[in-house]
């Protein structure tokens, strides 16, 4: 199991605390985070920007209702 930097884990919950405000689409418009859909291997999943080095990968799953599932968080390799 990773752990993660705390400055991650609050910018994470600072992410899910906007989308629970907000909407996801409007937090999508907030060019800090880097809200960005992935392809390859990663098709449909999107990424967000939660530093320099870390990244958070999403899902949208609609089921009864739409939710947004955080499927994992990793140092992102330039």
């Amino acid at each position: 199991m990773m752990t993660i930097p705390r400055h991650v884990a609050v910018k994470l919950q600072d992410w899910v605390e906007d989308v629970e405000d907000r909407g996801l689409e409007e937090v999508r418009k907030i060019p800090g985070y880097h809200d960005e859909p992935l392809t390859g291997v990663l098709r449909g999943l999107r990424s967000i920007r939660l530093s320099k080095s870390y990244r958070a990968y999403y899902r949208i799953v609609r089921d009864a209702v739409e939710f947004v599932r955080v499927e994992r968080i990793d140092k992102h390799v330039y």
